[in-house]
């Protein structure tokens, strides 16, 4: 499980250090593919092997299936970390995201999100009462 927010910097060859508590997890291996809200998705390869999976056996009849497979896909780089726990951030994916020097790495759950710095407070300050609002709808008799 990924959790918490990290602010590493990419260096001048588009590369960036990977939160140290989670290098081990994603050393033998990640995909970092196109995200909603113009981040990037970052799985271990075996998260990223469960998704194919479920994406395999939607029909390929029906349209968004098609389209989501496509782009997510189209745009996925698999990686090996470096001995430094640097991965590499391909420069199409970098333009996709914004991503400039600045960069913020949230745990969401089963995959990692790369943002810029700006574009995440930007969201973040966005979704603050939204946050607060959806908890009854999202986790019924939870909270």
């Amino acid at each position: 499980m990924f959790l918490g927010t990290h602010a590493p910097r990419l260096d001048e060859k588009g590369r960036m250090f990977l939160p140290a508590k989670y290098r081990d997890e994603l050393a033998g291996g990640l995909v970092v593919t196109k995200g909603q809200e113009r981040c990037l998705y970052v799985f271990p390869v075996r998260e990223f092997e469960r998704i194919t999976q479920v994406l395999r056996a939607a029909p390929v009849t029906a349209k968004a299936v098609r389209d989501y497979s496509r782009v997510f896909f189209a745009s996925a780089s698999d990686e090996l970390p470096d001995r430094q726990g640097r991965v590499t951030i391909p420069a199409n994916l970098r333009a996709y995201a914004g991503l400039d020097r600045d960069c913020v790495v949230i745990g969401a759950n089963t995959r990692l999100e790369i943002w810029d710095a700006r574009t995440w407070a930007d969201y973040e300050a966005e979704q603050e009462q939204v946050f607060a609002e959806l908890a009854e709808e999202v986790l019924p008799g939870v909270l």
